[in-house]
């Protein structure tokens, strides 16, 4: 194995021959620049995260010249750019490792079935952070920074998500680290990392690309949703009093957020329930942290227009002294991991609970799900929902246990009237086509306690045979050709037990069920509710 410190050495000088001395490249010359510090078969550490995109270096990649770079590994947390696959279609790239591809999972799939692409691993945001300190060792970074000045010293912004952990796994072993930013200033805003870490920055043309993900328009939110929420907040929220939570990106988690301060309130949560989180700074939590539902909230990233309105909650979120949000994917993702519950959805759900958001056609990966959503078998920590949860889970048992809350709220069809209960997940077909030696499965049916749908909540915990288990995800599938197939008395007996709970078992009337109960029923009653700090993307103004 050629000496990794000894090739860095060599490719700085060739830099310092042709650029002259100093850490700051000129836009123009990008390409010229990474055609010296990338070889064939280097492993590239690009930054595109679910939000934030490395757009301008991305695009230099892609612009190599492949008789001279070839056979690159690309690494890369969510492939969110065209240019991310270009590099394959190029004939620059020729193995990937992700954890997120949503943008770009049907091009993705394609690519893999024709064997353009081939796939290291699926993984978790954690998990592929994690290899980056293990076996996979970037030999080049491509970060992003919203300023540098010209020792390279960097301000990331709300959005620092992973940078800092990405800057470190390269520039301790070896790498070369290269950021573009959007401005090259004399004096930084603030230090998030150090020049020391960092060997070369760019000016970008233009600010980095950055995906308002977790802004979920209340207008968009029916009376179906608003059902599960109040079934999900009754059954499971009001019974195990969770206080240290994260809610997955989605209409149905935005429900229950705009339900805390109403119907939360009636249920008796407030100061008793969801009162820490592991969040991006969602517009929705805007009426439960006005109403003092919230203590904290530990921020996976940063969420466009919410930065005014973040600077003035500084007992809420974790602010520099600058007064601007200070994310973190990795701790962020590490205080869900270590929550009491997680509640998200998927794409497909079989008879056992297991679910994927990889189907046949669409390599969407995962994403941050896995470790939220994963009954964590390390945690020692104690707490009310735990404890009450482990009770249910380990009911019989000699060694007395705690349980994570694992909820999976899904309607059951999704547009198109396509399933979302399936016999078999399509997650095998994509086995096949990637050559995985398992399924990629996103949360495992022995991981999940909850599944909530419009039917009603079954709750796994309760379940003691695989056989019980299956009727109890049958029981609240619906119509869908899983539901169909339920053994009626069966389900009548969970039913009966308390497994199987439907909206009129939770004292759920259907006039209960009302967009009324929103404390925010537009993105406009949001602003409002910010006192107008709230600054929304000019897409989901329609006022």
């Amino acid at each position: 194995m050629p000496d990794k410190h000894a090739l860095r050495a060599e490719k700085l000088a060739q830099i310092a021959a042709a650029f002259g001395p100093g850490k700051v490249i000129p836009a123009e010359r990008a390409v010229e620049f990474l055609e010296i510090v990338v070889r064939s078969g280097d492993r590239i550490l690009h930054e595109g995260d679910n939000q934030k995109q490395g757009d301008f270096l991305a695009e230099q990649l892609a612009k190599m010249d492949p008789k001279k770079i070839h056979g690159l590994k690309l690494c890369v947390s969510c492939i969110g750019l065209p240019e991310h696959l270009d590099l394959f279609d190029n004939g620059l790239a020729a193995e990937i490792d992700f954890a997120y591809a949503g943008p770009q999972g049907a091009r993705l799939a394609q690519m893999v079935s024709d064997g353009t692409v081939k796939i290291g691993a699926v993984h978790t945001y954690v998990e592929l952070i994690a290899r980056y300190f293990a076996e996979l060792r970037p030999d080049v970074a491509c970060l992003v920074a919203a300023e540098a000045d010209a020792a390279g010293n960097l301000y990331t912004g709300s959005n620092t998500e992973e940078t800092p952990a990405l800057a470190e796994a390269t520039a301790f072993t070896g790498g070369i680290v290269i950021v573009q930013a959007n401005k090259i200033v004399d004096t930084i805003r603030r230090t998030d990392i150090p020049g020391d870490w960092v060997d070369f920055v760019v000016e970008s043309p233009r600010p980095f690309h950055l995906e308002p993900l977790f802004t979920k328009d209340p207008a968009l939110i029916d009376e179906t949703r608003i059902l599960m929420a109040m079934i999900a907040m009754k059954a499971i929220y009001a019974k195990y009093l969770p206080k240290v939570l994260n809610h997955g990106v989605g209409f149905n988690t935005a429900a229950i957020e705009l339900l805390l301060p109403t119907y939360g309130e009636e249920l008796g949560l407030k100061g008793n329930a969801c009162t820490h989180w592991a969040l991006n700074p969602h517009p929705t939590m805007i009426p439960a942290i006005e109403s003092g539902f919230v203590e904290a909230i530990s921020c996976i990233g940063g969420e466009v227009g919410m930065e005014d309105y973040v600077a003035t909650k500084p007992s809420i979120f974790p602010l520099g002294h600058d007064g601007s949000l200070r994310s973190n994917r990795f701790f962020g993702q590490m205080a869900g991991h270590y929550a009491d519950m997680f509640i998200g959805a998927t794409l497909q759900i079989d008879p056992l609970g297991n679910s994927s958001t990889v189907t046949a056609d669409r390599l969407a990966g995962f994403g941050g799900a896995p470790n939220f959503g994963a009954e964590n078998r390390s945690r020692r920590h104690l707490s009310t929902a735990f404890l009450k949860a482990g009770a249910e889970a380990h009911a019989g048992e000699p060694m007395p246990q705690g349980r994570k809350l694992v909820v999976q709220i899904v309607e059951t069809f999704q547009g198109a009237n396509k399933p979302t209960f399936v016999e078999r997940l399509e997650a095998w077909d994509a086995m096949k086509t990637a050559g995985f030696a398992v399924p990629p499965v996103m949360i495992y049916g022995d991981d999940v306690s909850h599944i909530v749908t419009e039917e009603g909540v079954a709750n796994l915990l309760l379940c003691r045979t695989n056989e019980e288990r299956e009727q109890a995800v049958r029981g609240v599938a619906g119509f869908t050709p899983v539901g169909l197939k339920r053994d009626h008395a069966i389900v009548a007996n969970l039913r009966d037990r308390g497994i199987i709970q439907r909206a009129e078992d939770l004292g759920i009337r259907k006039s209960d069920v009302s967009r009324d109960r929103l404390a925010a029923r537009s993105i406009h009653d949001l602003v409002r509710w910010s006192g107008g700090l709230y600054n929304p993307p000019s897409r989901f103004r329609n006022w």
